[in-house]
């Protein structure tokens, strides 16, 4: 049976995106086949790696991907789902190779404020959301 390819977009690619993918291909790559990329490619955000690490996944690796060069390629993906937050949903690209799209709103951790170990905990709490949401989308589809 061929997975389903899903892709996440974000704006940088840098946090959000990313943990969904990672978290989609661990619960979900019996069906599944996750990527990641973002309107504007950054650097990976290193309190997610960190966020990740925590709970066995090292994410550490992963490069920051541009939409577009998935678009220049042809891609095709039969869900495209974007994890902007609201504020940011006007940026949040659209990525016509989709079968079917939805929109999941998290807050970017680049926005957290705080002392370094208040930003962690608010990026904790994201994984933690991100996770949830991916594993609830993962059972009904």
């Amino acid at each position: 049976m061929e997975k389903t390819k899903v892709l996440f977009i974000c704006v940088h690619n840098s946090a959000r995106s990313q943990m969904a993918e990672a978290f989609l291909n661990e619960f979900g790559s019996d069906r599944f086949a996750a990527e990641s990329a973002g309107l504007e490619p950054g650097v990976l955000n290193p309190l997610v790696v960190k966020a990740m690490a925590e709970i066995g996944m090292d994410i550490s690796a992963k490069t920051t991907r541009s939409a577009f060069d998935l678009l220049r390629r042809g891609e095709w993906f039969g869900w495209v789902i974007t994890v902007c937050d609201e504020s940011q949903a006007e940026g949040c690209p659209i990525f016509p190779g989709a079968g079917r799209r939805e929109h999941w709103s998290f807050p970017d951790p680049a926005a957290f404020t705080g002392s370094e170990e208040e930003k962690m905990s608010q990026v904790r709490a994201l994984r933690d959301r991100i996770s949830a949401r991916v594993r609830e989308w993962a059972a009904g589809h």
